[in-house]
This record gives C-alpha cells, sequence and structure tokens, in this order.
C-alpha cells in the first residue's frame, strides 16, 4: 500500500519543550510578519506529555521570552521554589551542606513538566500548529542528493512476524522545507544522522545518567510546598556519580504530593550495580523514610538524560534539518535543569529556520542556528559550567573539589576543558566486582520492578515486531553474558531483560511490553549490541503528572 503524503514547510520530530517552543515561536513569527508558515508536530507518545519525564525544577527564562504573559494564561507553574537543602548521606546519617551556586532555586518553580508540555501545546494549536500525538517518527526522508526532506511515521498493524496483519494501515510521510528533530536524549532517528552526517566528529561522545522518579501522595504533616532537596552521597559509593531529589508540590485538591527521584551515572564501573535497587534503597535511609511513611505511590517512570554537556555538543544544522533540546544535549548537569535551555534552543531554531525559509531558502542547511546558539546565553550558560560533571571521573572527593574550584575560584573560566569517555566503556568485567546484595522490597516505601512498571501505564501493542533489536546473539553470548554477566538485566528500569536456559544453552528473554522508553540498554551495553527502534505509535508509559 502506498504512503500517504502530508506537506508542510517545518515538521517537528518530538513534542517535548524544545519541539513546542520551536513551533510556537515559528507561529509567533509567521503571525507577526503577515505570512503563513505550515508547522506541525508529531509526538510518539499517545498524547503530549505521554512520554515526559522530569524532576522537576524549572527555571522560567525561556518561557518568559517565549511567552511573557504565561502566568495570565494559565501555565501550570503552581509551586515556587521556597528553600534548598543539599545533604551528605552516610548509611545512617544525614549531614546538611552548603548549596552549590549552580542549585540556588529562588525564581524557579516545582512542576510537572508533563503538564507544562500539555499546556505548551494548547498554546501551540492556538496558533495554528497542527499536533499528532501518537504518530512515531521511524524513517528519516532524503532527497537524491541526499537531503533531510522529512520524515516516515511507521507502519500500523505489522505481527510479530514483520507481516501486515488485518489491521495494517502503512506510515505516512511528512514532508518539509525544514525538518527539526526534537527527540530527546538518545533519539532513534538522530543516531541514524549523527551517522549520515558525521554529526559527532571532533566532539566528546555523550555521556548519560539514568533518572528514576515517582510520585507520591503524602501526609500532610509531612509535606514543606516549595521544599526542594537533593542529597550525594550513600547508596553511592565513592566510584559512582549519583544522588537524589525531593520535591514538595503545592496542594491540589487537598492532596499533598512529593515527587522523588534518584539519578545514577551511567559511566559506572560494577555491572552488579542496579540503579532501580539503589532507588528503592535510597529510600529506606533514617533521614528520608519518614517522608514517605504511611503515603501512596501513584507513578512511576525512568528515563536517561544527557550529561556529556557544552564538550558533546554535536553539529547542530545538515541539510534539511536541525537539533534541537536534549537530542543534541543541552542539559546543564549542575544545574540539574535542561527544560529551559531546550526552549532555548527551539526558539534559537526556530528564528533561525524561520528567517532562512523567509529568504527563500528551501532546504540547505542553517547555518545561522548554530551562530545564533553561540550569542546566546544557552551557549555561554553551558561552557561556564562545563568542567564540574567530568571531574568526577576521579572519584567522589575529587569530583566535587574539582567542583568547588571550578565555580568559586575560576567562576567557570579555567583555560583547560576536562574530556569524558562513551559510558558503555566503563564497565568491567564481572568476575573484577563485588556482587550488590540488596534488600527485599517492604511494599511500604520500597518496591519490585514490575509493580513500578504498572503504575507508569505502560502499554504496547503485543502483536508487533519488537523494538528492542539484538543485533548479534552470538556475541551477546560469549561476551555479554560471559564476561559482564548481562548487565542489561540490572540496568533495566523495567525488567525488559531475563536469562533464561534453553537445551543448556543462555539465551536473553526480551520483555518488550514492559519498556518505559528510557533507552538505557541503547547507552550501557558494553558490546553496543542493542539497538531502541520506536514500536508503534502510542505505545509505551502514560506518565500522569510526571
Amino acid at each position: 500500500m502506498a504512503r500517504d503524503v502530508m506537506e508542510y514547510d517545518v515538521v517537528i520530530v518530538g513534542g517535548g519543550p524544545s519541539g513546542l517552543a520551536a513551533a510556537i515561536r515559528l507561529k509567533q513569527r509567521a503571525r507577526e510578519s503577515g505570512t503563513e508558515l505550515g508547522v506541525c508536530v508529531i509526538e510518539k507518545g499517545s498524547e503530549i506529555g505521554a512520554h515526559i519525564l522530569s524532576g522537576a525544577v524549572f527555571e522560567p527564562r525561556a518561557l518568559d521570552e517565549l511567552i511573557p504573559d504565561w502566568k495570565d494564561k494559565g501555565a501550570p507553574l503552581d509551586t515556587p521554589a521556597v528553600e534548598d537543602r543539599f545533604l551528605f548521606l552516610t548509611r545512617t546519617r544525614a549531614f546538611r551542606l552548603p548549596t552549590p551556586s549552580q542549585m540556588h532555586n529562588h525564581g524557579n518553580y516545582i512542576i510537572s513538566l508533563g503538564n507544562l508540555c500539555r499546556w505548551l501545546g494548547t498554546q501551540a494549536e492556538a496558533l495554528g500548529v497542527e499536533i499528532y500525538p501518537g504518530f512515531a517518527a521511524a524513517e528519516v526522508l532524503y532527497d537524491d542528493g541526499g537531503r533531510v526532506v522529512g520524515v516516515a511515521t511507521g507502519d500500523m498493524g505489522i505481527g510479530k512476524d514483520g507481516r501486515p496483519t488485518a489491521n495494517h494501515q502503512p506510515g505516512v510521510e511528512l514532508r518539509a522545507r525544514q525538518t527539526i528533530f526534537a527527540e530527546g536524549c538518545r533519539g532513534s532517528l538522530t543516531k541514524t544522522l549523527f551517522q549520515r552526517f558525521g554529526l559527532r566528529d571532533g566532539v566528546d561522545p555523550q555521556t548519560f545518567g539514568i533518572g528514576l522518579k515517582e510520585l507520591w501522595q503524602v501526609d500532610p504533616a509531612q509535606h514543606r510546598p516549595g521544599l526542594i532537596t537533593h542529597t550525594t552521597g550513600w547508596p553511592m559509593d565513592f566510584k559512582t556519580y549519583g544522588g537524589s531529589f525531593i520535591y514538595h508540590l503545592a496542594p491540589q485538591g487537598g492532596v499533598c504530593q512529593v515527587a522523588v527521584g534518584f539519578v545514577v551515572g551511567l559511566d559506572y564501573e560494577n555491572p552488579y550495580l542496579h540503579p532501580f535497587e539503589e532507588f528503592q534503597r535510597f529510600k529506606t535511609h533514617p533521614a528520608i523514610r519518614p517522608a514517605f511513611e504511611g503515603g501512596k505511590r501513584v507513578a512511576y517512570g525512568a528515563r536517561a538524560l544527557n550529561e556529556g554537556g557544552f564538550q558533546a555538543i554535536p553539529r547542530l544544522a545538515f541539510p534539511g534539518g536541525l537539533l534541537v533540546g536534549c537530542t543534541a544535549g543541552f542539559l546543564n548537569v549542575p544545574k540539574i535543569k535542561g527544560s529551559h535551555t531546550a526552549m532555548k534552543s527551539g526558539m534559537v531554531a526556530a528564528e533561525a529556520v524561520f528567517d532562512a525559509l523567509k529568504d527563500g531558502s528551501s532546504g540547505g542547511e542553517v547555518a545561522t542556528y548554530p551562530e545564533r546558539l553561540r550569542r546566546s546565553w544557552l551557549w555561554d550558560e553551558l561552557y561556564r559550567v562545563r568542567n564540574v560533571r567530568p571531574g568526577f571521573r576521579w572519584g567522589f572527593a575529587a569530583g566535587m573539589a574539582n567542583a568547588a574550584i571550578d565555580t568559586y575560584l575560576l567562576r567557570g573560566k579555567a583555560p583547560w576543558t576536562l574530556h569524558h569517555h562513551a559510558d558503555h566503556t566503563a564497565l568491567k568485567p564481572a568476575a573484577a566486582c563485588a556482587r550488590i546484595d540488596y534488600p527485599r522490597p517492604d511494599g511500604k516505601v520500597s518496591f519490585d520492578r514490575l509493580s513500578s512498571v504498572f503504575i507508569s501505564n505502560t502499554n504496547h501493542e503485543e502483536n508487533q515486531p519488537p523494538h528492542l533489536k539484538v543485533i548479534d546473539a552470538e556475541r551477546w553470548a560469549r561476551e555479554v553474558n560471559a564476561v559482564y554477566d548481562s548487565p542489561e538485566q540490572r540496568y533495566c528500569p523495567a525488567g525488559v531483560y531475563e536469562v533464561a536456559e534453553e537445551a543448556g544453552k543462555k539465551k536473553l528473554v526480551i520483555n518488550a511490553q514492559n519498556c518505559v522508553h528510557c533507552k538505557t540498554c541503547d547507552i550501557k551495553d558494553p558490546a553496543q549490541n542493542i539497538n531502541w527502534v520506536v514500536p508503534e505509535g502510542g505505545g509505551g508509559p502514560n506518565y500522569p503528572n510526571m
């Protein structure tokens, strides 16, 4: 069956903060100039916000620029930051430390980023942006000259055997003069663009963390609206980068909610480390547990996040397209914020694309986009913190000392730049590492993975080709399993991977229906033998208020 073709001036892949900010700014510029501009956003989640997961403390700087009257328009920024706390944990005690300057949150808001994106979606649609949730971009389209000319969504109704079922519907080609890729961290199409255009040549490899988050209803006596707490130390060892966040949201309808999460840097060494179990163990700490005793866990999710920073920013423009937001890697790690930088990159991209199209360009490389970014506050902000995260490769104590020197003495203007290596190269063989004995979940503040996946509202059509692909099964057996004891069993936060035995041989079982689209397997597999591709549109988690 032939695919339908829809044509636009600009197609945006991804309905997160960067993609929606780009769409809104494009339409604002068109309205200001009295011109027509066809703008389309496609989103693989079942709705805008369904796959959005972040802490999140939000800095409104970019939103102030994009929609200055956002308060009057009802943007869901309801919890002003009131107090910052930064704790160092030992196994039994908590010590309060001075809050690093980048983590001061005066003027910021504790939010649900998913709900902010839902609101941004309504603002975009009011300007005439066409938004299509439930459509997963599965293929980049090129013309005969190799220029990007849009994307195609995946076919629906393909069975596990790769053949069309009775419900088969071919994908749709969305063609555009410019395509903006806003897929988020570790975008599946962006990976192919990196390879085709050499966008990562000459820059550091991107590095990542895995962030796990839960939303709780808590006892009002334990609730402090506007309180922001971050911790470091236990349960991480002194070689592993990681820490927690606890954010108290304003009561809604008399319900007191707290967002709690844990981040583990994916450059960890021990293949027996289990990020999900570290998160569960963290909540049992004597200084942390009381906040959740007697409460109810109502949502769970996980997502990889970029940690490579300034050194890992790829080439951002290529013939027919641009990269924005977390797909390009604009997270400010020391600040623990990336939404404001993502939005700013989308806005700058929109300005550059609009001016290029206005001048008659219909598919060349928008070279002014990276030039404009370099003149923006985003570029300066990331440059000044570029040496903080890489310093933690020397361990916790040296990393903290380096961060203090870089921040307070050098003020981000060191004449050198620290570099880092790809996360998948960091794992040591299992024989060289100690197993970690994790406590059993108590069902009160700590839980197992499968019950957690259940409250992420994850669902995939069962009769479809698996979207998690092991490239070489024999290599998995002789290298990943034999040398590293199959670490995907542990680093996956959703229990997707299991090792089974069949006819005396070990094999990897993939429970793709559990996948929460975190992309950790695509990043951390030591053989780079797992490829994450999009499932049918609408599949995956459906995060409420996350």
